[in-house]
């Protein structure tokens, strides 16, 4: 939201100190957000990332194929398998507008590729109470969307909201499709929820899918690492959202959230 002159109201002070706090946790998410991605778009929207006529095209397409399932959606609001086909078509719509960073090479959420996310996220939600089997194919592919989402996240809130909903779909996908992968992938997940000993549960399940020793040690040291970097992103984030709540105590204007504003800590 802008502000009077060029004062302008942000998420977080990124001034002195807290401007290393924001920037490991950001840099954590940039990482992870790189992952997610990557499992979101995938290699069939490569053309995507050009940014030619022809991908606009089709994004354009995929936004009205949305809308028509939308409008189906609205004459019938509880029908599982229409906030299925929205979901599916809100995410697809997102992941076309992936746009590549022409400094990094990098693939970079666009933020109309956002608002189609959100919109699939929503989707998933209505789903999800409208069915008492959700789908296993439908929450693999929204458990990284939805990571995504907290990895481009403006706030504190939406980071943590995002990273549980994202738990809970990948134990949809863990729960009807046991793998090493889908644990592994669960244990994550729930390690940056902050969900420690349901991620350890994960593993131990996990290993069972391990054919020999090293998968299972190689598995072990992975995850170990991660929840290293997990409970250090659970630090500073409590002290960011401690200073941001006496920030609005003392009504201290905040500084730009680093993720929506061009400097360096919008990226690794």
């Amino acid at each position: 939201m802008a502000a009077s002159g060029d004062e302008r109201r942000m998420v977080f002070d990124i001034r002195g100190r807290r401007k290393h706090v924001v920037k490991f946790v950001y840099a954590i998410l940039a990482l992870l957000m790189g992952a997610s991605l990557f499992l979101v778009v995938g290699p069939v929207n490569i053309g995507s990332l050009l940014g030619n006529n022809e991908s606009s095209n089709a994004s354009a397409a995929l936004v009205e194929q949305a809308e028509k399932v939308e409008r189906k959606v609205n004459k019938d609001p509880e029908n599982p398998e229409l906030l299925a086909a929205l979901t599916k078509s809100r995410i697809s719509a997102g992941n076309s507008m992936a746009e590549l960073n022409s400094e990094t090479g990098a693939a970079e959420l666009s933020p109309e590729g956002r608002v189609q996310l959100e919109k699939g996220s929503e989707a998933w939600s209505r789903y999800l109470k409208a069915t008492d089997e959700p789908a296993a194919g439908l929450a693999q592919l929204v458990a990284p969307t939805l990571f995504t989402l907290a990895a481009t996240a403006s706030t504190d809130g939406e980071v943590s909201t995002n990273v549980k909903a994202a738990a809970k779909a990948q134990k949809i996908v863990a729960e009807q499709r046991p793998s090493k992968g889908s644990l592994a992938t669960l244990a994550t997940y729930q390690l940056y929820s902050f969900d420690y000993s349901g991620a350890k549960q994960s593993q131990q399940e996990a290993e069972k899918f391990a054919n020999t020793k090293f998968e299972r040690e190689n598995l072990g040291n992975e995850l170990e690492a991660t929840e290293k970097r997990a409970r250090e992103f659970e630090k500073q984030l409590q002290e960011i959202e401690k200073e941001a709540k006496k920030a609005r105590q003392e009504g201290k204007s905040s500084l730009a959230n680093p993720l929506n504003e061009a400097n360096p800590l919008a990226s690794p």
